[in-house]
């Protein structure tokens, strides 16, 4: 038999010259031009500008915010943007980078709000090139949703405990702004907690809702929908949420308590309704109803509604004690007045969106805290941030379909490590990339519609 699938034998050789192999870094280096977020990092972190020093705090910050986009896991990783300076300019070596962190951390709160300043203004410049493309730009309620994670410790660090999960390391409190079906979200704020952390803790979930609303375009602040899973269904929480002037919209989980079950129970049958699917069709199986007005609710805020989703579980899942009859049980309150219940009901539950955001941070540095302080890894927690709404920006104001979806997985595969070589010529510089590449028209588009948003 002839064989007909031989691959060619190749020579490599370490001797051209103007090859960079993160040709799609341009896009996240476009998108810090046009949202504006590269110049207020400059202005935020003036402060820390050590005299006669040669590299701008601020733009040490954008590097090392391109590198967790690009898949760094480190500050060393900085050295991918280092060895191409064509695209990056000047980089700065590794003991620069590591004074700089130190130097924010031991000055954490001061250095935290001017780098949160920062954003927010960029975060307005973003949403407010995007147009309808941004959360809430079509009239609707700006979707936030917190939930907490586990980030596993692999040696000693500063507030690293057992988790309740009996791993060993950090429980951060994160909170998402959704950008809806078919496209991706933008971290607002990560609060980083010791292992130890609750799960229900009021105070941190009140902080690190007041950092996201901080975030958020403050005309926009009365149009938000606050949405968390159980841990956020507490009196003090929900107090706080709908406090005078504040009178946020929520949809947060309840735990199913004894009074809940017998009210469930006391349903007759016909209360119950269809409960609808992921697309928003009726879901064999799956029914949906009200319990307001079999619960004493004293001391919840007025005007709460609590309802619950009824459905058979899928073959294999284990039941609960709380599940009854061999259903599952899910309770929710709200203090939306309006909409039919499946629909109240399936909004709430897309807040599962929210594990995916927290799949995408963890794919973009937060999957292990590097550092061993914890002023250090807060540090390190805002630029993970960054790098999300970073990637998350990008995607709303450059790409179309399905790309806006994509994860930083996909996005590195297809788009931020594509190849290609520098030119110059009449004193510009090109880059031009191989004609077979199958997203090289895609990618070609997106950086020319970011060139066309940035200033000057």
């Amino acid at each position: 038999m002839k064989v007909t699938a031989r691959r060619p034998k190749i020579t490599v050789s370490a001797d051209s010259s103007g090859i960079v192999s993160q040709g799609g870094a341009l896009l996240l280096t476009q998108t810090l031009r046009a949202t504006g977020l590269d110049r207020g990092m400059t202005a935020a972190l003036e402060r820390w500008r050590a005299p006669r020093a040669v590299h701008d705090p601020g733009k040490v910050m954008a590097d090392l915010v391109v590198t967790l986009a690009l898949g760094g896991d480190c500050l060393a990783d900085i050295a991918v943007l280092r060895a191409q300076p064509q695209l990056a300019g000047p980089v700065a070596s590794d003991p620069v980078v590591s004074r700089l962190i130190t130097a924010l951390a031991t000055d954490a709160p001061r250095a935290l709000k001017a780098i949160r300043t920062a954003r927010a203004a960029a975060r307005e410049r973003a949403w407010s090139l995007a147009g309808e493309r941004a959360p809430g730009g079509d009239g609707s309620l700006i979707l936030v949703d917190i939930d907490a994670t586990i980030v596993t410790a692999h040696s000693e660090k500063e507030k690293a405990a057992p988790t309740w999960k009996k791993t060993f390391g950090f429980h951060p409190l994160a909170a998402f702004a959704d950008h809806g079906a078919g496209a991706a979200g933008e971290a607002l704020a990560i609060l980083l907690r010791a292992g130890n952390a609750g799960s229900n803790t009021a105070g941190e979930h009140i902080e690190a809702a007041r950092l996201a609303l901080a975030q958020l375009p403050r005309r926009l602040r009365r149009r938000v929908l606050i949405r968390t899973d159980s841990g956020g269904g507490t009196h003090d929480f929900l107090a706080w949420l709908t406090s005078p002037g504040r009178r946020l919209d929520y949809s947060v989980g309840m735990t199913i308590t004894e009074d809940m079950q017998q009210a469930i129970l006391a349903l007759p049958d016909r209360i119950w309704e269809p409960a609808y699917d992921a697309a928003g069709q009726v879901r064999p199986g799956a029914w949906v109803a009200e319990l307001t007005g079999l619960l004493d609710l004293t001391g919840w805020p007025t005007g709460m509604r609590v309802i619950v989703r009824k459905e058979r579980p899928h073959p294999g899942a284990q039941l609960r004690f709380t599940d009854l009859g061999g259903h599952r049980f899910t309770c929710f309150a709200t203090g939306t007045r309006r909409g039919q219940l499946a629909d109240l009901e399936l909004r709430h539950r897309r807040r599962a969106r929210c594990e995916d955001r927290i799949r995408a941070a963890k794919d973009t540095g937060l999957r292990n805290l590097p550092l061993h302080g914890f002023g250090q890894n807060q540090v390190w927690c805002e630029l993970v941030a960054m790098a999300c709404e970073l990637t998350a920006w990008m995607q709303m104001l450059a790409l179309d379909g399905p790309a806006r979806a994509w994860e930083p997985k996909r996005l590195r595969l297809r788009l931020f490590t594509t190849a290609g070589r520098l030119v110059r010529s009449g004193r510009r510089t090109r880059l031009r990339l191989s004609a077979t590449w199958p997203w090289a028209t895609q990618l070609t588009t997106a950086i020319t519609r970011l060139q066309a948003l940035a200033p000057g």
